[in-house]
């Protein structure tokens, strides 16, 4: 828990992603052979690094955010999306501008309620009428702070635990990912359990602008077998439609995703493991792509075998997202087992 907390408290905007990193490195030293890097920021723990068969186990380090796109001669800020960042939860939000000369704090103003009617219909936050406000009162007052157009802006939200066993924060999608695939390898140590295969555990960045890092890492690594993990929508609260968004709930299990870039039959070892560990768990369909670095892995190289286990999130891209622990539990589990299962040589064919 101090490690997840440290983790999630520590920003790592796409692009921006390589403090993250260092911290899980960090962390993962113990429990792996050697790491692997790449020229934009994916670090990957290997255990057994000359196995021929190699297997992944991966999730995303990067969270959404926004830059800085305009500057007024009165020292106002407007901003374009770095990611799928939500212009609706913006107003009144505290942010952290990161320039070469540190953290410039601010925050995103909004007129008072008595003030901001214009017309028949109150407007409300959108894009281009979001604005940050540091403090200036011009653009040169601004521009001695240190900020300048392409500066990259978060949110100072940090961890808490609401209710004993709810954990939220900023960018749990998906540095909760890396946390669930460093404590596999943790378990792995501490449970004396060799593998008879190369383990890649792969802390990919910029998914949130598109699989980027998933990309560039599957063709380098080539694997045989990819697990991916990632979030998914808990649609038991307000304002969500199960019959579209599926009914997947926090507590009730990781969730299984079917998917034509599922692999079936690496997704039914996942259904048999979870059955017989009694873990519990959910289903979830997927149109055309999951969405999710699973993509990019199971359509590289030759294609590979590749499933997607999501953990179950509320208020996803805001700053008060929330799992459950014991689903996070439960996730870690999951993939611990099915590891153990799988032997070299496997190709999960269907014409085997």
């Amino acid at each position: 828990m101090t490690f997840l907390e440290r983790y999630l408290n520590n920003a790592s905007p796409t692009g921006y992603e390589w403090e993250g990193q260092k911290l899980w490195m960090e962390y993962l030293r113990p429990y792996v052979d050697e790491f692997i890097t790449d020229t934009y920021g994916t670090a990957v723990g290997v255990i057994n690094p000359n196995a021929e068969y190699k297997v992944v186990i991966e999730g995303h380090a990067d969270e959404i955010s926004w830059y800085v796109n305009y500057i007024t001669d009165n020292g106002l800020i407007y901003v374009i999306r770095n990611g799928g960042s939500d212009h609706q939860i913006a107003p009144s939000k505290r942010v952290n501008i990161h320039t070469d000369n540190g953290i410039v704090q601010g925050v995103f103003g909004w007129p008072a309620i008595h003030t901001r009617r214009q017309g028949p219909k109150e407007k409300p936050p959108e894009l281009d009428n979001i604005f940050i406000d540091v403090g200036a009162s011009s653009k040169d007052e601004v521009e001695a702070l240190g900020v300048h157009v392409g500066c990259v802006i978060t949110y100072p939200d940090e961890f808490f635990v609401l209710n004993g066993d709810k954990l939220v924060c900023r960018a749990i999608d998906n540095r909760i990912g890396g946390f669930m695939i460093a404590e596999v390898a943790r378990l792995l140590k501490a449970r004396k359990q060799k593998l008879d295969f190369g383990l890649y555990i792969v802390n990919a960045v910029q998914e949130e602008v598109g699989l980027r890092g998933a990309e560039m890492i599957a063709e380098r690594l080539n694997p045989n077998v990819a697990i991916v993990t990632d979030v998914s929508h808990d649609t038991s609260t307000p304002m969500i439609e199960p019959k579209r968004e599926g009914a997947n709930k926090i507590g009730d299990g990781p969730v299984i995703c079917y998917a034509p870039a599922i692999q079936n039959k690496l997704r039914e070892r996942l259904i048999k493991v979870a059955t017989e560990q009694k873990i519990p768990f959910q289903r979830l369909p997927r149109s055309r792509a999951t969405g999710t670095d699973t993509d990019a892995f199971a359509y590289s190289n030759s294609g590979v075998a590749s499933a997607l286990i999501s953990l179950p999130l509320r208020y996803m891209h805001t700053t008060v997202e929330m799992v459950h622990k014991q689903d996070v539990e439960n996730v870690i589990e999951l993939i611990y087992h099915t590891l153990v299962e799988i032997k070299p040589g496997e190709t999960f064919s269907y014409f085997d």
